[in-house]
């Protein structure tokens, strides 16, 4: 949610902004709005004052045995003037939040421009790629022999699921174990189980909802199962007012994803690549906000050791302005090499969101001894998707009688195990 205040005083800003994400001025119509309710909120207050003058004079009129009939018929004329100001006020208030709520968070700065992900900006990389003396095979392909079924999979739920059998849904589990090892024992994060099942607000806090509604799944209780677990651990602190002193707190979980993948259709409809549910190891950190920045380029790095303790090649991309996400103001995309598919594709993405999604959520800060409060900031980051992770696993330690090396990170959670091979 952006600063209604910020939209009054720097309406070309707000334009400018805009037009970074390819959207069109709205600032004008927006302030035109806020107007309007402003001078329905005076109109309001001027009505009820009178009102309540009105109801004095009808007690001293009526104390003087006066006649007050004609100050009641004002007051009962006033009274339906009132409610209908009210219910006019409340329909304005309520288009002018569902405007704000579906404006996308300013970029920051140092965002390059562009349409799309061709823009994107490389910024460095790690590892080599492994040079192969057999023509590597794509994990789908490689998984058929090792426990991954796609066919069972499509007939208890239909497409873009998968099953995993024996060593290999082990090896999917202890990446996931390794991951939260990592990250709360050596980079401070504070393991969470977080519900996989939450309602409207919190989508709305994280910015899901209203903008991208059918893009998630929805019971017939009215919740939503979770598309990350970013929205649970980051509405922690929704409502709360945090004392400086305790932040930034760090909290990671690892749960199933569920995403409706509406607008994927035809794209990676092969493989594990984007699956309708998935699970993660995910990163979230709350911050003040001079502290955001930083905690984006630590969070990036803790994302990064895992593919690092891992030994899988990657590069680290900087997000255009047409490509990064409506909530964020700036992205880091972590993207691991395939040589199945020969090229890199998106392991993790690690966002700075400034105070956009405090703001939805009121969450805020107090400094010890100041009265007043500021909005939080908050980041989250994959660390990492626990599939796309098992899939370059596969691609990149296969061998060719088709067998698969564990690199030693995971050998521990592995019982010492050292391959995964066709025959079990």
């Amino acid at each position: 949610m952006l600063d209604l205040k910020w939209l009054r005083e720097e309406p070309e800003a707000l334009d400018r902004a805009l037009a970074r994400r390819g959207l069109p001025p709205l600032a004008a119509a927006l302030r035109e709005q806020d107007a309007a309710i402003r001078a329905l909120q005076t109109a309001l207050q001027e009505r009820q004052a009178r009102r309540n003058a009105l109801s004095k004079e009808i007690g001293r009129a009526r104390g003087q045995g006066s006649d007050a009939a004609a100050l009641m018929a004002e007051v009962a004329a006033l009274k339906d003037q009132i409610h209908a100001d009210e219910e006019r006020l409340r329909e304005r208030q309520a288009e002018l939040d569902e405007q704000l709520a579906g404006l996308p968070n300013v970029l920051a700065g140092d965002v390059p421009e562009g349409a799309d992900e061709a823009a994107n900006v490389e910024l460095r990389r790690w590892g080599e790629p492994r040079q192969f003396d057999f023509p590597p095979q794509e994990h789908d392909d490689l998984g058929a022999a090792l426990g991954m079924d796609f066919a069972r999979a499509a007939r208890l739920s239909g497409a873009r699921f998968v099953t995993l059998f024996g060593p290999l849904a082990r090896l999917e589990r202890a990446l996931a174990a390794f991951m939260l090892d990592l990250q709360t024992r050596e980079h401070g994060y504070t393991e969470v189980a977080v519900p996989y099942l939450v309602r409207d607000n919190v989508l709305y806090g994280t910015g899901q909802l209203p903008k991208f509604a059918e893009e998630q799944f929805r019971t017939t209780t009215g919740h939503w199962l979770i598309p990350t677990s970013e929205v649970a651990l980051t509405n922690l602190v929704a409502e709360e007012i945090l004392d400086d002193a305790a932040l930034p707190l760090r909290y990671t979980a690892y749960t199933p994803c569920f995403r409706a993948e509406a607008g994927a259709a035809g794209k990676d409809t092969k493989g594990m690549i984007r699956q309708h549910q998935f699970s993660k190891v995910e990163l979230v950190s709350i911050t003040r906000p001079e502290d955001s920045i930083a905690e984006h380029e630590r969070m990036t790095a803790c994302a990064e050791a895992v593919l690092q303790r891992l030994g899988l090649p990657y590069r680290v991309v900087l997000l255009c302005s047409g490509d990064t996400g409506f909530q964020s103001r700036k992205t880091y995309d972590l993207e691991v090499w395939l040589p199945g598919q020969g090229r890199y594709r998106e392991i993790s993405s690690c966002s700075n969101c400034g105070d956009f999604q405090a703001r939805r959520m009121r969450a805020r800060y107090r400094v010890k001894g100041e009265r007043a409060t500021g909005f939080v900031h908050t980041l989250n980051g994959s660390g990492l998707a626990v599939g796309r992770t098992l899939v370059a696993l596969l691609e990149n330690y296969q061998e060719a009688d088709g067998s698969v090396r564990i690199p030693e990170a995971l050998r521990p959670f592995m019982d010492g195990r050292e391959r995964l091979t066709p025959d079990g």
